[in-house]
């Protein structure tokens, strides 16, 4: 008589408790979805100085080699900050964003905060 009533009641509460993780599941897939716009926002700020200095020489159509000469070092330098093995000095970070046509502290705040 009671194994019946046992087995209910098992049943019942492995059903209530699937039934919870199945909407906790839901709400926190909800919430990953409407999360987009913050998620794009905050890889734009997680970019390394490399990466912005890459990026604005690019949509600028610039080489490596026209950076290098305008500013007045050689590429190969202009190579290792894009490539995060060096970083440029605070007058060649101004330098370029004159080149770049953006702000000097602009540039940094693109910067993610490591």
């Amino acid at each position: 008589m009671y194994l019946p009533a046992l087995a209910t009641i098992l049943i019942f509460v492995f059903v209530a408790v699937g039934i919870a993780v199945l909407t906790l599941i839901v709400k926190a897939l909800r919430k990953y979805l409407k999360s987009k716009e913050v998620r794009a926002e905050k890889e734009l700020t997680q970019r390394t100085l490399g990466e912005v200095l890459f990026s604005h020489r690019t949509r600028c159509k610039m080489t490596q080699e026209f950076v290098a000469e305008t500013i007045g070092v050689s590429r190969q330098a202009v190579s290792k900050w894009e490539n995060e093995t060096s970083d440029p000095s605070t007058a060649n970070l101004i330098a370029l964003a004159k080149l770049y046509r953006v702000k000097a502290d602009e540039l940094v705040k693109e910067v993610s905060e490591n």
